[in-house]
Order: structure tokens, then C-alpha cells, then sequence
């Protein structure tokens, strides 16, 4: 992991949000959706709240720069909600939720890793 970009280390930890959430029973819908406002890193079916989910993924190798997740600021969580209504829109998709979940990958020696998914980010 130490040789990747840091675009390529983000699209790594993609992948490994997109095995958790899948392991998890949820449907992945998107990713990768991009628009003129933004981009959403997973759009997904949770069935065990019966929402849809946008899922912000932040990797990181270090915390440094702290915790993966609080780097969803509530100007960037705002705007994931409006990308959200616009997935929605451009899809025709309803669910009886909506929500914003972070999921943090940390990525230590090599391809060891942690995650931390936060639910229903407020």
C-alpha cells in the first residue's frame, strides 16, 4: 500500500468497503457516481434499515491528519445528501429511508487493514 497513489490507495479502500458492506447483505447500487456537483464513492441498499445509502469512503494510512471519518465535515455531509436526491432522481429509486453512512479504512502494514463504519451520520 505505501508505493500507491493516492488515488489508487481511495479506490482500494473502495473495494474494501464495497466486501464489507456486501458481506453485510447490502446491494451495491453504484459507485463511483459522478454529477456536476460531486461524486458519490457508494450508493447502496441497506436492507437492515430498509434505506438507501450514500456511503462516503475515506482511506488513510496514517492519522495524521485524523480519524478517516471525521473528514466528513457537515458542509460535505450536506452536499452527499443532495447527491443522494439527485441518485435518487436520475434513477427512479424509492426506499423508505434515505441516509449518509462514512465508512473509514485504515490501512496499516501492507494489505492489513481496519474498518470503522459509522451508521446514519447526523
Amino acid at each position: 500500500m505505501n508505493e500507491y497513489t493516492t488515488r489508487q490507495l481511495g479506490a482500494w479502500g473502495e473495494q474494501c468497503a464495497r466486501r464489507y458492506l456486501e458481506s453485510h447483505e447490502w446491494e451495491i447500487l453504484d459507485m463511483n457516481w459522478r454529477v456536476r456537483g460531486g461524486e458519490l464513492d457508494i450508493v447502496g441498499f441497506d436492507p437492515g434499515r430498509g434505506a438507501l445509502v450514500a456511503v462516503e469512503v475515506k482511506t488513510r494510512r496514517t492519522e495524521a491528519k485524523g480519524a478517516p471519518e471525521a473528514a466528513v465535515t457537515p458542509t460535505k455531509l450536506q452536499r452527499l445528501r443532495a447527491l443522494l436526491l439527485q441518485w435518487v432522481v436520475k434513477h427512479d429509486y424509492w426506499a423508505p429511508q434515505i441516509a449518509v453512512d462514512v465508512i473509514g479504512v485504515r490501512v496499516f502494514d501492507g494489505t492489513e487493514y481496519t474498518i470503522d463504519h459509522v451508521v446514519g451520520v447526523q
